[in-house]
């Protein structure tokens, strides 16, 4: 965003109003960032002489994004657009998955909070995929008692785990669980440069006090070190 506002660009930036990312994000370059929700705010747009460039909030759905990057691209043919989606990859993924196995389920429970962009989506997606019950819940005691049939359930991306956890707990399926996957999750978030550096020092120190060599670990390879590592570093 800072980069191409820095490049002259008019922006235009697929975001909710009053969502924390959008207006933290709009705060970056306001005399260049042009938020939009739909294809009619699309349209309404001025004819920008600048150059364009087109960004999205990262918890929007699929459809979302979809719709008005194409009325977008209409509008301004010769706009940039960065190589990868800006959607974040645990919200597509669940979209994705979700879109598998909503029309098969009796009912559907998203669990998270309903100030959640992407968990708002997920809900509506169940929806629009043909799902009949459709209920987003905070956490296991807010579950209807008359589930019954196939119940599908998915989450918010900031969800924990242990939530999940008790939701499936508290339905209690007869016949088990069958987790559906349709992407694998590659994304890697290293630990910071600094933190990386920090155990080569440390490794080193404890060479020249222990008189002997420690543990090889290759801190220049990314996906070799993860945070974990880290933190076992410094105990």
């Amino acid at each position: 965003m800072k980069v191409r506002a820095g490049k002259g660009y008019q922006i235009v930036y697929i975001g909710h109003e009053g969502h924390e990312e959008a207006v933290g994000t709009m705060a970056v370059a306001p005399d260049n960032i042009h938020r939009v929700e739909s294809v009619e705010e699309v349209a309404q747009l001025p004819s920008f002489t600048e150059p364009v460039a087109l960004l999205a909030q990262t918890t929007l759905s699929h459809r979302d994004w979809a719709s008005v990057l194409d009325a977008t691209r209409e509008r301004f043919p010769d706009m940039w657009v960065p190589g990868r989606s800006d959607l974040c990859f645990a919200t597509t993924n669940r979209q994705s998955a979700l879109l598998e196995i909503a029309p098969k389920c009796d009912a559907v429970v998203v669990i998270g909070s309903a100030n959640s962009s992407n968990t708002r989506a997920l809900e509506s997606l169940a929806r629009q995929a043909g799902c009949a019950r459709v209920y987003r819940v905070n956490g296991a005691e807010e579950l209807p008692d008359d589930l019954h049939g196939v119940v599908g359930v998915t989450a918010g991306a900031s969800a924990p785990e242990e939530l999940v956890e008790s939701v499936i707990s508290r339905i209690a399926p007869a016949d088990g669980v069958e987790i559906v996957q349709v992407t694998e999750e590659d994304e890697y978030f290293p630990p910071p440069r600094n933190l990386r550096d920090l155990i080569s020092t440390i490794d080193a120190a404890a060479t020249l006090s222990f008189g002997g060599p420690v543990d090889a670990r290759p801190p220049t390879q990314d996906r070799s070190l993860h945070a974990s590592d880290v933190l076992a570093s410094l105990a």
